[in-house]
């Protein structure tokens, strides 16, 4: 009697597999072996389709557990389809399942993959409604930190007015589509590397609706739509973070034939700021700081984004390497409450002479310490 085929051997799975694991194996071994790659092998890729269909199929991996396979019986699979299968027990099923292409589970995501590993780009049903637009908007640092409202002006494609996006005149009523008979899809057939791949598609003539219209519209010429300049406000919270995305629904580009709008996605790009710089929620300020003032406890006048001035002393023993944190004055941190911190980065300011008097009171001082 032939060996009988170890399947889940073959896929490089145990027993107890789920269904996901079946199908994320098969397709890791079918991409590294299908015959059009280079170094694919023709009989390896049989091989692991051959299982996957069984395995992958709950009455067929039933049956596989339960009685096993054997290579040279009649079928692809090698099931016993004919008299009394092993142990004396009839099929729990009859027929040939590889003649049909319904056994091949999720033919769609399985020939992406194929043709994504050869570089060929899968055909895919064409959606008819309005493109998204993505636009940047540059905005000041200030206006970050308070939130801000915008008005821009877009040049995209607009519903058409005149029928109200439905690209006919709805008085001079509809006809049956003569490509699709009134059905809305086709069936187009495909020669494959398994055989005849039959698929369903919306009809490109009506756009599955099943019908065409008597008379198109005599503005936008059929299509639903126009090019124009759509006005559009977007609302800027405080605390918005440079390169995030503000979305707007149905603010993009009009759909043929009336469908939904695309979305209008704002890009915001921050400015760079002349006295501020940004990190995360804080924001961070230089300061050249006296000597003297350091010295003598004097508070230092720092600059803060909301236009006011704060004073603060340098703690005894500061590391003037290290930033002075003050708490509340940064960045509002986006969509909720408080505030990010200022960060003060001191610059050391050096006199240009100290006389002998002055050195005399440094080092007085210094023996103090």
């Amino acid at each position: 009697m032939p060996p009988k085929k170890d399947y889940y051997k073959i896929l490089g799975i145990d027993r107890g597999a789920s269904e996901e694991e079946i199908k994320k194996a098969y397709r890791r071994l079918a991409h590294q072996h299908h015959p059009d790659k280079s170094g694919g092998d023709e009989k390896k890729f049989k091989e692991i389709n051959e299982a996957y269909q069984v395995l992958s199929d709950k009455t067929k991996k039933a049956y596989y557990d339960r009685f096993g396979a054997s290579e040279h019986m009649p079928g692809m699979g090698g099931f016993p389809w004919e008299g009394v299968a092993p142990g004396g027990e009839r099929p729990p099923f009859s027929g040939e399942w590889f003649g049909s292409f319904s056994d091949f589970g999720d033919l769609g995501e399985i020939f992406d993959t194929f043709f994504e590993g050869l570089g060929v780009r899968p055909r895919r049903r064409t959606y008819r409604r309005g493109s998204d637009i993505e636009l940047p908007l540059e905005i000041t640092l200030e206006e970050a930190f308070r939130g801000t409202s915008k008005t821009l002006k877009i040049k995209t494609l607009l519903r058409c007015e005149a029928c109200k996006g439905a690209g006919s005149d709805q008085k001079a009523g509809f006809s049956t589509c003569t490509v699709c008979g009134g059905r809305g899809e086709i069936k187009e057939q495909q020669q494959t590397f398994f055989g005849k791949l039959e698929q369903v598609k919306t009809c490109s003539r009506c756009f599955g609706t099943g019908q065409i219209p008597n008379k198109a519209c005599s503005v936008c010429k059929g299509s639903g739509r126009l090019s124009g300049e759509r006005q559009v406000t977007v609302e800027i919270l405080a605390g918005v973070q440079n390169d995030q995305i503000i979305k707007i629904k149905s603010a993009g580009e009009a759909g043929e034939k009336g469908t939904t709008e695309g979305d209008l996605y704002i890009r915001i790009r921050i400015t760079p700021h002349h006295t501020f710089e940004r990190r995360g929620d804080d924001l961070v300020v230089k300061i050249e700081l006296n000597i003297y003032d350091l010295l003598l406890g004097r508070k230092i006048e720092v600059p803060t984004l909301s236009g006011g001035k704060i004073h603060v002393e340098v703690p005894a023993k500061f590391n003037l390497k290290d930033d002075l944190r003050i708490p509340g004055e940064g960045m509002p941190h986006f969509g909720s409450f408080g505030r990010g911190e200022l960060l003060v980065n001191f610059i050391i300011k050096a006199p240009n002479k100290i006389n002998a008097k002055a050195k005399k009171i440094l080092e007085d001082l210094e023996k103090e310490e």
